[in-house]
């Protein structure tokens, strides 16, 4: 293994490979280092839904940012299986946001009236129009938002793509490796320090989910960042019985993956690094998906896992360079969205690193800047 890169990314789950991708493609000397397996904790335990409509509403910015994402997904996708031969499990047959009551129904329909400005194909479908796309729905429902351009992927797939797509060109990968600290001298970073020695680079993207704000702290650097458990399970159905993912207001989704089997998510459990799975979270699940789709019951049960999302305090990731330290990049805290902004992300820091982001893109680029939250060194002198 070379010590010297053109650049470090600390991190090898989705959004650090995506990254890496773009780097590689450029002919850069790029290394990925992980503590762990490369893709093994949030890209992992995602769903794989690429819910821009589904799941943001009524933050431009973000929304902008997600749309513009989504759209890179079919050249991308093609790309990375021609040149990986993995199969990412892409498909588009869009999203259903359902009502479960007649009182959630005028909320849906003003996010209907909203989304359709940036998305004319989104509606709204009263309950037998609904029913009618998807029959095995709950007949208590009241209708649903119909967002026909959000699709999903199978997520550890897709994150193995973009490791597999950096060292197809050239991208170098060390695993089980702790980086303990950040090299800095004066205003700008050299390299990192790990737990298997001193590795120089001129840019170092921080790109560790959840705990970012762990390896930022070692540096003397806060930056606001919380751990978000969130709990899943897996069925197989003896035929298939959605084609739609379906979204509630509830906290539930059920997404059909290529392979037939039905991803049931998510719990929300703030402030935790614990991946263990517990009954009550599972319970609550199962309760929230049969009122959804009664047959799910009928399921073959599969497996449950939890993973551990980043977020911000103020809901946004943090993509972009770090103020008064030249050539150190942040890409992290994208909560839910880690594999819907995985495209756009890659490409920004990318382009940041390279200094191509375009005068149309960087008010949007901007919006996700890292100082726009108070951040701090607490320590001086660090090296």
């Amino acid at each position: 293994m070379k010590h010297t890169y053109d650049l470090i990314i600390v991190g090898g789950g989705i959004i650090g490979s995506s990254v890496a991708y773009q780097q590689s493609k450029l002919g850069k000397k790029v290394l990925i280092i992980d503590k762990n397996a490369s893709g093994s904790e949030a890209s992992r335990a995602a769903a794989g839904m690429l819910g821009a409509q589904a799941e943001i509403d009524e933050n431009d910015a973000m929304l902008k940012l997600a749309l513009k994402s989504r759209k890179m997904f079919p050249a991308l996708i093609s790309e990375l299986e021609e040149l990986t031969g993995i199969d990412t499990g892409f498909i588009n047959k869009g999203m259903l946001k359902v009502a479960q009551s007649d009182e959630e129904v005028p909320f849906l329909k003003k996010q209907v009236q909203y989304h359709a400005e940036w998305d004319h194909e989104v509606k709204w479908l009263n309950a037998d129009e609904l029913f009618q796309l998807e029959p095995a729905l709950s007949d208590d429902l009241s209708g649903g938002m119909f967002i026909p351009n959000d699709g999903q992927v199978m997520a550890p797939q897709l994150s193995q793509a973009f490791l597999q797509g950096a060292k197809a060109k050239g991208a170098e990968i060390l695993e089980y490796c702790e980086v303990e600290g950040l090299l800095l001298s004066e205003s700008r970073v050299t390299g990192v320090r790990t737990s298997q020695g001193t590795i120089q680079s001129e840019n170092v993207v921080i790109a560790t989910g959840a705990w970012a704000g762990k390896l930022m702290e070692r540096a003397g650097i806060a930056i606001d960042t919380i751990p978000v458990k969130g709990e899943c399970f897996s069925v197989v159905p003896i035929r298939q019985i959605i084609q739609s993912t379906i979204f509630s207001e509830n906290g539930c989704y059920i997404v059909p993956k290529k392979d037939g089997r039905l991803i049931v998510g998510a719990t929300t459990y703030l402030n935790s690094f614990d991946k263990s799975v517990s009954l009550h979270g599972l319970s609550g699940l199962f309760e929230k998906a049969i009122s959804l789709i009664p047959d799910i019951k009928h399921a073959r049960w599969e497996k449950a896992w939890a993973g551990i999302r980043p977020q911000t305090g103020d809901g946004l990731p943090y993509i972009g360079p770090l103020p008064g330290y030249h050539g150190l990049f942040i890409a992290a805290g994208h909560y839910r969205n880690g594999i819907l902004l995985s495209p756009v992300t890659g490409k920004m820091v990318s382009d940041m690193i390279d200094n191509k982001v375009t005068k149309e893109e960087r008010p949007l680029y901007e919006t996700f800047k890292i100082d726009r939250k108070t951040i701090t060194a607490v320590k001086e002198g660090y090296r």
